[in-house]
């Protein structure tokens, strides 16, 4: 690293996530010494999405090499992290990035879409991904959706709750795949989640008040009767159809 990527730079962040952040550096420096690249904060700690408590702290530490011994070195660091809401962070090199674009082009897009460097190089800022990979991942992921939540469904048998926990499932999935696609449309990605749903359903003219119900489900304790879960059930698999046929019909 650099002097100025050597610095560590928390000022841009929320209050709530500095100092987990920075106990998550110190012991990163200190454990993978020359093989830690940099340390990247993603997701929903950036946004308004962020409940402090109860939302984890997701990053993405981008290592020069791996080795066994970094993998013992994060995982030693566990469980403090766990009482922080630090999630594991997510392992990557910078070749490994790049040779991974073509199948994980969602992700990156919401990674870079959301993404504070705090620690050594950017890996994100100047990706550049494919926009066939990207139509041919949403197109794969939302039709492999559509096979879950069939199979949920039947596995379910009738439990109520497990089919609830198939739709919450399937909702939490969905916002990132709805970004994509709003990507692929070259339409202004929203970093949250209500307003992807909102910028979606305009965009794609496809009725997702049942997904955003279900999202809602993952944070209160909504008591559902069976014909409300049956009904949610058949608008989100439908949205979900509406959504493959859309992105299935998209010029590469």
């Amino acid at each position: 690293m650099t002097d100025e990527t050597q610095e560590l730079k928390l000022d841009w962040l929320p209050m709530p996530i500095q100092e987990p952040l920075k106990l998550l550096a110190e012991h990163l420096r200190a454990r993978l010494a020359d093989n830690l690249a940099g340390i990247t904060v993603v997701g929903s700690s950036l946004t308004d999405d962020f409940a402090p408590g109860r939302s984890d702290i997701n990053t993405v530490v981008t290592l020069q090499r791996y080795e066994t011994a970094a993998l013992k070195a994060i995982a030693a660091l566990a469980k403090p992290l766990r009482k922080t809401k630090v999630s594991a962070p997510l392992l990557m090199t910078a070749d490994y990035i790049q040779r991974s674009r073509d199948v994980f082009g969602v992700e990156f897009l919401d990674l870079q879409l959301t993404h504070r460097t705090i620690l050594g190089t950017d890996p994100f800022a100047k990706l550049k991904i494919k926009k066939r990979d990207v139509r041919l991942q949403c197109e794969r992921e939302l039709k492999a959706t559509l096979i879950r939540l069939r199979q949920g469904y039947i596995a379910a048998a009738g439990n109520t709750k497990l089919v609830r926990d198939v739709l919450i499932a399937a909702a939490k999935a969905l916002a990132p795949l709805l970004r994509a696609m709003l990507w692929l449309k070259e339409i202004e990605r929203p970093q949250t989640t209500a307003p992807t749903f909102e910028q979606a359903a305009r965009t794609f003219d496809v009725y997702l008040d049942a997904v955003v119900a279900a999202e809602h489900w993952r944070h209160e304790k909504t008591r559902v009767t069976d014909s409300e879960l049956e009904t949610a059930f058949e608008s989100i698999y439908t949205a979900i159809d509406q959504l493959a046929t859309f992105v299935d019909g998209m010029k590469p």
